[in-house]
């Protein structure tokens, strides 16, 4: 009991730390770690040691989500040597996250962020894609993979990730990345890729994804 409670104050006071710099920087951080958040299915019978695992992914997530609002705060203030060193310790306690628990789907989005500022885009893609099997449905990996594909430079899968905002009815992230779509468009007036006039349907949820929803299961 003790070691639950240590964690998750540890992991609430890296949240309130990472929040408050991400507040300074005016970035667009991945959603902030839970303080305390049960495994889908879990229960009074889940064998301990898994229990620990999901603990411990989630202080290594507030790790990283305290690290890039570190990094993003060094960009703002043109330190960008110090930012790209706080992005290497995101990536990597991030990486823990979901190597202690691969379904952990907000680490996984984690991942793809701090990738993609290190100019990692396979990475990136391959860590989005993780993220969205295992919740096809989250928001935020969504709106930073659109957010990928137009820093490739490839309007026709961004505005395919828009289109699945607007399915999903994630309002704010509909609206962050048609924002930047739009800048871009203005920005390279000669870019194909114009929306399709008929949206495409939205995979089925997985089973897994279903029952999280079913036990009211971030991120």
């Amino acid at each position: 009991m003790r070691s639950r409670n240590t964690l998750s104050l540890a992991a609430a006071l890296l949240t309130l730390t990472a929040t408050a710099a991400f507040g300074m920087s005016g970035g667009a951080p991945p959603p902030p770690p839970p303080t305390s958040s049960p495994m889908p299915g879990s229960g009074s019978s889940e064998p301990e040691a898994q229990t620990n695992a999901r603990q411990q992914a989630e202080q290594s997530y507030s790790i990283a989500y305290e690290e890039v609002g570190k990094a993003n705060k060094d960009l703002e203030d043109g330190k960008d040597k110090n930012a790209e060193k706080h992005f290497h310790r995101a990536l990597e306690h991030a990486q823990q996250a979901v190597t202690l628990d691969e379904r952990y789907h907000e680490a996984w989005n984690l991942v793809g962020y701090a990738s993609r500022k290190l100019n990692d885009y396979d990475n990136a893609f391959k860590a989005y894609d993780k993220c969205l099997a295992i919740k096809w449905d989250y928001a935020p990996a969504r709106e930073y993979l659109g957010e990928a594909w137009l820093e490739k430079g490839d309007l026709k899968k961004a505005r395919e990730q828009l289109i699945m905002l607007t399915q999903i009815q994630a309002a704010e992230e509909t609206k962050t990345l048609k924002t930047k779509i739009d800048a871009f468009v203005a920005a390279h007036p000669d870019a194909s890729g114009a929306p399709a006039t008929t949206p495409a349907a939205a995979p089925a949820a997985p089973a897994a994804a279903k029952a999280d929803s079913t036990a009211g299961a971030n991120r």
